[in-house]
C-alpha cells in the first residue's frame, strides 16, 4: 500500500473515530428525561396545608405532568376513580368494563394556587373536554373527562368554568365533561407514575403527550414552577 493510501486510511479511520466520540453524549442525552426532576412517586406522606382534587382527562401520563409544572402543586398521582370495582387493574380499566377513567389525585397548597386555577388548566389547556369517550387516538369510556368535586363550593366553580369556557368559543363543540362527586380514587400501578419523564423517547410520549404538555406550557406561562 503506498504512503498516499496509508494516511488516508488512517485519517479516515480517526475521523470515524472522532464522529463516534461526539455522538456518545447526544445518544446519553435523547435516553435521559429532559428533565431533572422525576415525579414518580406516592401522595404526600403528610396532608396538612394541603388540599386535593381530582380529575380524568384522557391518558394520565400526560395529565400527571401538566399538573405537576404548577406553582403550588405539590404532587401528582395517576390512578383510577369513577368506577364501581375495589382496587382496579390497567387491564380491568382498559377493558371498559369497570366504569373508571384514568385519573390523576393533585395534591396542592391553596395558599399558592387555587382551585379554580387547577379547573381553569384541566378545561383550556389539559385536555380536550368536547370530545365524548375519547382523547386523541384514545378510545373508552376510561379516557372520558370528569370533574369531580368534593363540595358544593367546588361543584359550582367547575359549572362556572364550563358555562365560561363554552362562551368562549375556544372549542368548536361544546363541553362534554361529566361533573359528578367525588368518592374514591385508586392510585395507579408504580410504573405508570411519572411516567412522562421517566420515559420521553417512548413513542407514545413523543407523539401525543409531548405536544399536549408543549401546548399546555405555552397558555400558562406564568404557572410554571422554575426549574420544572
Amino acid at each position: 500500500m503506498s504512503n498516499f493510501l496509508k494516511n488516508s486510511f488512517a485519517a479516515l479511520l480517526l475521523l470515524l473515530l472522532a464522529s463516534c466520540t461526539e455522538q456518545r453524549p447526544a445518544e446519553a442525552q435523547q435516553d435521559s428525561s429532559p428533565l431533572a426532576r422525576s415525579t414518580a412517586g406516592p401522595a404526600p406522606a403528610s396532608l396538612k396545608g394541603l388540599a386535593t382534587a381530582t380529575f380524568a382527562g384522557g391518558c394520565f401520563w400526560c395529565t400527571e405532568e401538566i399538573f405537576e409544572e404548577l406553582k403550588g402543586v405539590q404532587a401528582v398521582v395517576s390512578g383510577y376513580s369513577g368506577g364501581r370495582e375495589a382496587n382496579p387493574t390497567y387491564e380491568e380499566v382498559g377493558s371498559g368494563q369497570t366504569g373508571h377513567a384514568e385519573s390523576v389525585e393533585i395534591y396542592y397548597d391553596p395558599r399558592q394556587i387555587s382551585f379554580a386555577t387547577l379547573v381553569d388548566v384541566f378545561f383550556r389547556a389539559a385536555h380536550d373536554p368536547t370530545t365524548l369517550n375519547r382523547q386523541g387516538p384514545d378510545a373508552g369510556a376510561q379516557y372520558r373527562s370528569v370533574a369531580f368535586y368534593r363540595t358544593p363550593a367546588e361543584k359550582k366553580i367547575i359549572e362556572e368554568a364550563i358555562a365560561r369556557v363554552n362562551a368562549s368559543q375556544q372549542y368548536s363543540a361544546p363541553i362534554v365533561t361529566q361533573v359528578v362527586p367525588f368518592q374514591k380514587f385508586w392510585p395507579a400501578e408504580g410504573y405508570h407514575q411519572g411516567y412522562f419523564r421517566l420515559h420521553p423517547q417512548e413513542g407514545y410520549v413523543r407523539s401525543v403527550s409531548t405536544p399536549k404538555v408543549e401546548k399546555f406550557r405555552h397558555k400558562f406561562p406564568e404557572l410554571l414552577k422554575s426549574p420544572l
